[in-house]
């Protein structure tokens, strides 16, 4: 097979993986004379490149049409691909450095059918009761608890967040709601003493490429150590750590 290198990259690979990303850059299918237009490839060169990205899936031809569109190979990768994205290995490093730096008990904590639950646990205080151990299933007031609240998929929480609200009076169903609106302005939620008298949380989300909520992170200590607002600099640095870790799953927010 004949390749054309430049230093230590295939120029051939290269320029396919440009078309693609041209394809990927339209929302419309585009014509054969549009792809030459935007990419400046010779028509004889860009056929072959063309037929070769068909023929293996990556592009996808309508034979009525002769419209290019992003083939099923793609999307067949990039579910594998998502479903390596191991959250607990890649966020761990960045728990460990929370707990080290601050001395409190870390939480990672994913989605369930039934609500948020305790997925992984540094506890900082063997012993000390802060409501929740690895498997428990957290309510919306806690601080993952409203996280899950201000950005999972509204059809994926509907009948959860239905029934905690039902759970509560008027009064704090509208101080609810004010904080996941504060929570989607500011990427950071706070909780006092919401399952453990002297036990307070802060939460922060994870994110992928997409916006998609993949995990909150709570750290949860004594309430004189916890911070209570956005300014105070444990809540800035948490932030910066949630944005470092959402930046592993390609989030730019």
């Amino acid at each position: 097979m004949n390749e054309t290198k430049a230093g230590t990259t295939i120029q051939s690979l290269q320029i396919g993986f440009d078309i693609l990303e041209l394809v990927a850059a339209h929302d419309q299918p585009l014509k054969f004379n549009e792809i030459q237009e935007k990419s400046q490839i010779t028509k004889s060169n860009l056929y072959k490149y063309l037929n070769t990205l068909t023929q293996s899936g990556m592009l996808y031809r309508d034979r009525e049409n002769g419209l290019y569109t992003l083939g099923s190979k793609l999307i067949e990768l990039g579910m594998k691909a998502l479903n390596k994205e191991d959250l607990v290995d890649r966020v761990t490093p960045f728990l460990q450095d929370i707990h080290q730096s601050y001395k409190q008990t870390v939480l990672l904590t994913s989605w369930s059918p039934n609500g948020p639950i305790v997925y992984k646990m540094i506890n900082s205080h063997q012993g000390l009761n802060i409501g929740a151990q690895i498997g428990t299933q957290l309510p919306l007031l806690s601080a993952a608890g409203k996280v899950y609240a201000a950005f999972m998929e509204p059809a994926l929480i509907g009948e959860w967040l239905s029934l905690q609200l039902n759970a509560a009076d008027d009064k704090h169903q509208e101080l609810v709601k004010q904080e996941i609106e504060f929570i989607r302005q500011h990427g950071i939620s706070f909780a006092r003493e919401p399952l453990v008298p002297s036990i307070s949380a802060v939460s922060l989300p994870i994110f992928n490429y997409e916006k998609r909520l993949l995990g909150a992170v709570a750290v949860v200590g004594f309430s004189d150590r916890m911070p209570r607002q956005l300014e105070e600099p444990m809540s800035q640095e948490l932030l910066r750590i949630g944005k470092e870790m959402s930046g592993l799953f390609g989030f730019k927010g």
